[in-house]
């Protein structure tokens, strides 16, 4: 792989609203090159919009971000070129009727196709597979991905892989472009605490060579630049606290103002919800 230059990401009041309301909103971050961010949140907070709106697969509609000197939402394609997805959930799925080495060879093809310059598609094709193998040898390892180690190794189809494993083909692909920003979603989904460990271990490493990565997740390491997703409306009244002549006597009941302003809170954090939804549907999660 090239040496890697880590892209800078800075956001301020940075939002995306669906038809039926946010799917994020109000996200502020100064994250230096080569930083590891998480974007810690509940699923169905917009965690999925955000990573996909810093990586310029989804336009926002509030505030702005900048993203390797390239600022969204008018360098969206500029961004795309420096930011490659990891795993993220039907947006760039593996295929599962595929081995290992079929999957990583398609994955240095439409690199090679997409990404490289013209000069290169002109060497001797002899030499333009070395070079895939090179690359491809050199994602594994920073992946820690051993194709040894696998039932049957290159030949192990993708589908028998262990969710780990499924994390660290996945980046080893999305290494082969040389990106500056590494994106994955759900990294701790279905992964045990001893894997959730490496997974983060793993992030860490590709960050040490100087790549950005942003990862959603459900709980994220103490060392990382934290991200919360979290939709509320800003503009909704805060709850009354109840009186303490109520607590004393445990009165659960209030009036019908409170019960009004509480059905108006809950109603904006559904709206916020399915303004995610609705985000990601509108996109085509891409």
């Amino acid at each position: 792989m090239d040496s890697p230059h880590g892209a800078a990401v800075k956001a301020e009041d940075f939002g995306l609203k669906g038809p039926r309301g946010w799917a994020f909103r109000g996200v502020g971050i100064d994250a230096a090159p080569g930083s590891l961010i998480a974007v810690e949140g509940p699923s169905g907070s917009g965690r999925t919009c955000l990573l996909l709106a810093l990586t310029g697969r989804m336009k926002p509609t509030g505030g702005h971000a900048e993203v390797g000197g390239h600022r969204l939402p008018k360098k969206m394609s500029a961004v795309r070129r420096i930011a490659a997805l990891g795993p993220v959930s039907g947006v760039n799925d593996l295929d599962q009727a595929l081995t290992v080495a079929e999957q990583l060879r398609e994955g240095a093809l439409l690199q090679r196709h997409y990404g490289a310059p013209v000069r290169a598609m002109l060497r001797p094709r002899a030499e333009r597979r070395a070079a895939a193998e090179a690359r491809i040898a050199a994602a594994l390892e920073a992946a820690g991905l051993d194709l040894v180690a696998l039932p049957k190794g290159g030949r192990t189809s993708v589908r028998d892989l262990e969710r780990l494993e499924s994390v660290r083909l996945s980046v080893a692909i999305a290494l082969l472009g040389s990106p500056s920003l590494l994106a994955l979603d759900d990294l701790d989904l279905k992964l045990s605490d001893t894997e959730r460990t490496e997974a983060w271990d793993l992030l860490r490493s590709v960050a040490a060579r100087g790549i950005t990565v942003l990862a959603v997740c459900s709980e994220a390491p103490s060392d990382a630049v934290v991200l919360r997703t979290c939709p509320k409306d800003p503009d909704a009244p805060a709850e009354p606290a109840a009186p303490a002549e109520a607590e004393a006597e445990g009165d659960t009941g209030g009036d019908d103002t409170n019960d009004a302003e509480n059905d108006t809170t809950n109603d904006d954090a559904n709206d916020d919800a399915k303004g995610a939804d609705d985000a990601l549907a509108e996109a085509g999660r891409a």
